[in-house]
């Protein structure tokens, strides 16, 4: 059998428990908490789930903190990695528009997320999707049923986490080098917006086909992480209100006469 690597085992945990977070109370459609509705220095919310990783792994500090007149997660990283996960039960084809509000204070000059020992990210946004685990090809259950083993939770059947990245181009898909599951989209790409927050939306629907091929399952999880467990650097980041939304409708036109 397959032995994960340590160096894999933060964004893997983060992936297990986008898969394996009770829900609270169930949300509503397309319905993502916003952390803006939730007062500076209040616990997260039953809806946020911290994620820590293991009692050896230092997590990462995550808070809520008032940014110029609203409610933002701060996140802290020092040589950790850790999580906060919400659970949902969405379809993608109904609401496949992914909006979120990001800033990093710098980039990860170690990182390079094609490389296994150097996978961290200054901001990670993942999506975690079913799917029949029992017809994946014969290494990726090994490897699913390994990961089970380390984190105690089981595997997505698919995952994508959107990243900044320091190298690799803007919108580039990155297989992760652990496991044909996991795929990592670029978001945000260099040093130029650093310092600013950005504002991004994304097709999870388009991603995921082109990322794995064929339409996904249900969305049943949203996560958010900053790590530097494996460079041993600092990173400090911002995350905005998350949400899910549909498409904007076609008006068909009348043809001229």
């Amino acid at each position: 059998m397959r032995i994960v690597r340590c160096a894999a085992v933060a964004v893997l945990a983060l992936a297990a428990a986008c898969a394996g977070v009770p829900a609270v109370d169930a949300p509503a459609p397309g319905h993502v908490q916003p952390f803006s509705s939730l007062q500076p220095g209040e616990l997260l919310p039953p809806a946020w789930q911290p994620w820590t990783l293991s009692r050896f792994k230092r997590p990462t500090e995550y808070r809520l903190i008032d940014y110029q007149g609203r409610t933002v997660v701060q996140a802290r990283a020092d040589a950790s990695a850790s999580g906060l996960v919400h659970s949902l039960a969405l379809d993608p084809q109904a609401y496949p528009l992914l909006n979120w509000q990001w800033k990093v204070e710098d980039l990860i000059i170690g990182a390079d997320n094609t490389q296994k020992h150097l996978e961290d990210s200054p901001v990670r946004v993942v999506v975690s999707f079913s799917g029949d685990i029992d017809r994946l090809p014969l290494q990726d259950r090994m490897f699913l049923d390994n990961v089970r083993l380390i984190t105690g939770q089981q595997l997505p059947y698919a995952t994508l986490m959107y990243i900044w990245e320091g190298r690799a181009p803007l919108d580039s898909v990155i297989s992760s080098r652990h496991t044909s599951r996991i795929k990592m989209i670029v978001a945000a790409s260099g040093r130029e917006r650093i310092g600013s927050w950005q504002q991004i939306t994304r097709n999870v629907l388009e991603d995921y086909r082109r990322a794995f091929g064929g339409d996904p399952g249900r969305i049943t999880a949203i996560g958010i992480m900053t790590d530097t467990d494996n460079t041993g650097e600092r990173a400090q980041a911002w995350y905005g209100d998350i949400a899910f939304g549909k498409p904007a409708p076609v008006i068909a036109t009348a043809a001229a006469d």
